[in-house]
């Protein structure tokens, strides 16, 4: 029960933001449209994510042992789960889910999430993504909000580096980012 409220609790949270005027989600940065990656292999890049840093919002502060994960649906949407630990690694698990819908079928950079069935949208842009597919880079053009993941738990901190002054050129207050803790345990096999 507690699991299902965190959820309602969740969505009636983001929806209200969203509808709110002149919220964080609705807000423009001046700045240049962000850049997206060139191509995305949807099939290399569906599976886990640990989120390595990313600029909190309400829905995710004081997460802990943060994973994103996608599939590929027969339908060429994305279905998206996101599980965490609230304030600790005994903390209680939280999971959101999501489906995606691939806007720019071309780049496949460009993506619409779907939340609460849909009456919520928000754009996922895959802004800088390793050739191997070992880490990603997620952004929003308002750039209120971003992501860094990768397939493992930790990242070397030059390739970390890298990506920040990668987002820096693109607009992003790279001071925002915030590490998230990740627990020292398995990957989900994907």
């Amino acid at each position: 029960m507690s699991k299902l409220l965190s959820h309602w609790q969740y969505g009636c949270r983001v929806a209200l933001c969203a509808l709110l005027p002149g919220c964080s989600f609705m807000r423009t940065s001046g700045h240049p449209p962000l850049q997206t990656v060139s191509h995305v292999d949807l099939p290399r890049y569906m599976g886990h994510w640990r989120v390595i840093a990313e600029i909190p919002y309400f829905g995710e502060r004081d997460d802990v042992d943060s994973i994103e994960s996608y599939a590929l649906l027969p339908d060429g949407t994305i279905y998206n789960w996101f599980t965490a630990r609230k304030g600790s690694f005994s903390g209680p698990t939280t999971k959101v889910t999501a489906h995606a819908y691939v806007l720019n079928k071309q780049t496949n950079a460009e993506w619409r999430v779907k939340f609460l069935g849909g009456l919520l949208g928000a754009p996922y842009l895959i802004i800088d993504l390793d050739p191997n597919y070992q880490w990603t880079v997620v952004g929003h053009p308002t750039r209120n909000f971003g992501w860094i993941m990768a397939r493992e738990k930790t990242m070397p901190d030059a390739t970390y580096e890298a990506i920040l002054k990668r987002l820096a050129k693109q607009g992003y207050d790279i001071s925002r980012f915030q590490k998230v803790p990740e627990l020292p345990t398995e990957m989900p096999a994907h």
